[in-house]
């Protein structure tokens, strides 16, 4: 077994140690809006899970223009719009990792197609077959050694939206064949959904 210290090598190198092993993770394609100029924002995190029922949590690390832009407008107006990612919408949600300054928006650059949300103000996405509606339920600033190192947002869902496609109505089920979601590796690369298999748990 190969052994690092973590307190022994740079941080960029325990980000891609992490990165690299905790995989597939999934892919939180969020819309936020800024609340003093109206410009809208859409980026991808994959630092995002379930915390408890009707509780997602993304994690935003700083970028090349201080605080990210989801995460000062979360702070701002508490209120985004989660969309889920696969094949219909990757490349497009790709096109939204590009580092823009605040004053421009991914969604006019890219000319994403947007329909009006029932519960926040930032708008949906149309091209995706679930997407979530949340406002803020906490912010947890994470530092380290006195310095900002990611900032936590836990985010209460308001509203679920499923394509009639890939969910089951009947049983209130998504259906995971159909929907086939993208999982984030590290790099540049994604995985597809593959083989489902079912193991019962031990009473």
């Amino acid at each position: 077994m190969k052994h690092y210290a973590a307190n022994k090598i740079p941080s960029i190198l325990g980000y891609k140690f992490l990165s690299g092993a905790v995989i597939p993770r999934p892919i939180a394609w969020v819309v936020t809006k800024n609340k003093e100029n109206g410009i809208t924002n859409a980026a991808p995190f994959s630092f995002f899970n379930v915390v408890a029922p009707n509780l997602v949590s993304i994690s935003i690390l700083g970028g090349p223009y201080g605080r990210k832009d989801t995460a000062r407008n979360l702070l701002e107006n508490g209120e985004a719009v989660i969309h889920l990612v696969n094949h219909k919408n990757v490349e497009e949600m790709n096109q939204t990792s590009a580092s823009l300054s605040p004053l421009e928006s991914e969604i006019t650059q890219n000319s994403l197609e947007t329909i009006q949300s029932e519960t926040v103000t930032p708008p949906s996405l149309k091209n995706a077959d679930i997407r979530m509606e949340v406002k803020l339920h906490q912010h947890i600033p994470v530092e380290k050694d006195g310095t900002l190192v990611s900032e936590l947002f836990l985010l209460e869902v308001v509203e679920y939206y499923f394509n009639e496609e890939i969910f089951d109505e009947e049983h209130a089920y998504i259906i995971p064949e159909k929907f086939r979601p993208l999982g984030r590796l590290a790099g540049s690369d994604y995985v597809e959904f593959g083989e489902v298999f079912a193991l019962e748990r031990p009473r």
